[in-house]
């Protein structure tokens, strides 16, 4: 049912919330985790409304008297029932939501919320920290994250849905009129839609493929190409995982080796509850330092650390790094957000100090260390190695003797 798009919106029917019902059978409904954006996790492109619905099971003394029910943040409006009855309504993408329920709404055993998202554009849905999604009770608190049924109410722009999503569309009716226009370079700042999966992976070839175009379509062949490196959003984790963000990094990292590109690393001045990071001065800023370098020749450190290669001697992994400009520098501790894996390919997290122009590394863990990640996460809140210059260390990942 999660893909079904109905003409309006069946759950909100003359102004009776019939998706509020505590008795409605949601067994036919999707699921999807939050926080977590839909667009993220397969509702690609949608714009409209969708209704969440959890169950949770409380004891009598958590039922009992007044409670407090935090929704972190939704993008952009929502409206939540709590066992029918409607605890609050915001306007707000980026408010943290904080429900007062009255005394007597929650009940020993099942109960039942609701909550009505419309979403006007870009990402949509929960986002925030996962411990801003919880029931404050007179018992205790109870954590809302995970698992929430899902199903679509309504696309407000069913014709046109998803289109912003195709690249020829994009181009045509976005950067083609722009060509009798006299250009110099570009800048480029990456949203988050490419990041999923195969998706992330693709991403290399198709990103290279369009700085190119766009500079045979200017007659600029040389043309500076400067972007900006997905910051860190969501919850950090506390373990070395899997990222598709870390991936797509990846892959925009791999456009350097076109000639006259850069990029602004920013992995350190996003925000794990926001997508829409406030902090641009700086982004601006680091994306100038490589305008004065390509563009008007400044001698300018530019590119923060960048992984070199790395040697093994036994359970102990040096990496080297270039554009350590001023020296290797760790903000706030030991250098942290490296991990490393052996043949298993299980992931821990290394001991690591600077050494010059390297980082020395260790995990307990892996004795005969095989791979290397660094910043390799959704939000790699570890990572804190810089040059003197104080620009971030560039996110990678080192398999075996090939580094990417």
């Amino acid at each position: 049912r999660v893909g079904e798009v109905p003409e309006s919106d069946p759950g909100l029917v003359d102004g009776e919330p019939r998706w509020a019902d505590p008795s409605l059978d949601t067994s036919d409904w999707g699921s999807l985790q939050a926080p977590g954006l839909w667009e993220t996790q397969g509702l690609t492109g949608l714009d409209g409304v969708v209704w969440y619905r959890r169950s949770v099971s409380l004891l009598a003394e958590h039922a009992a008297g007044a409670a407090t029910l935090k929704l972190a943040m939704i993008d952009d409006q929502d409206i939540t029932w709590v066992n029918g009855i409607e605890v609050g309504r915001t306007e707000q993408y980026n408010a943290e939501r904080a429900y007062e329920i009255p005394a007597g709404v929650l009940r020993d055993g099942s109960n039942h919320v609701a909550v009505r998202v419309v979403d006007t554009g870009g990402g949509g849905g929960f986002h925030g920290s996962p411990d801003n999604l919880v029931l404050e009770t007179a018992g205790g608190a109870v954590s809302l994250a995970g698992e929430w049924h899902l199903r679509v109410g309504e696309m407000t722009r069913s014709d046109n849905a998803g289109k912003n999503q195709v690249p020829t569309v994009l181009y045509n009716r976005m950067i083609r009129p722009l060509l009798p226009m006299r250009a110099t370079g570009f800048l480029w700042y990456q949203g988050e839609s490419n990041a999923r999966g195969e998706d992330a992976v693709a991403y290399a070839g198709l990103f290279q493929d369009m700085i190119q175009g766009w500079r045979t379509d200017w007659n600029l062949p040389d043309a500076p190409f400067l972007w900006v490196q997905l910051a860190n959003f969501m919850a950090a984790r506390e373990e070395p995982s899997e990222s598709d963000w870390a991936v797509l990094r990846e892959s925009q990292s791999a456009a350097l080796t076109l000639p006259h590109t850069a990029q602004a690393v920013i992995i350190d001045i996003g925000e794990a509850d926001d997508i829409h990071p406030r902090n641009k001065q700086d982004v601006g800023y680091r994306l100038s330092l490589a305008a004065r370098a390509l563009v008007y020749g400044d001698a300018t450190a530019y590119r923060g650390p960048t992984y070199r290669d790395h040697t093994v001697e036994g359970s102990r992994v040096s990496v080297r790094f270039d554009h350590a400009d001023g020296g290797l520098v760790a903000r706030g501790g030991p250098p942290g957000g490296f991990a490393l894996s052996g043949v298993d390919g299980r992931w821990y997290w290394a001991e690591a100090e600077i050494d010059g122009d390297r980082v020395i590394l260790r995990a307990g863990q892996v004795p005969n260390p095989l791979s290397i990640r660094y910043a390799w996460a959704d939000n790699p809140d570890r990572a804190n190695l810089y040059n003197g210059e104080g620009l971030p260390a560039v996110p990678f990942q080192a398999v075996g003797d090939e580094a990417r």
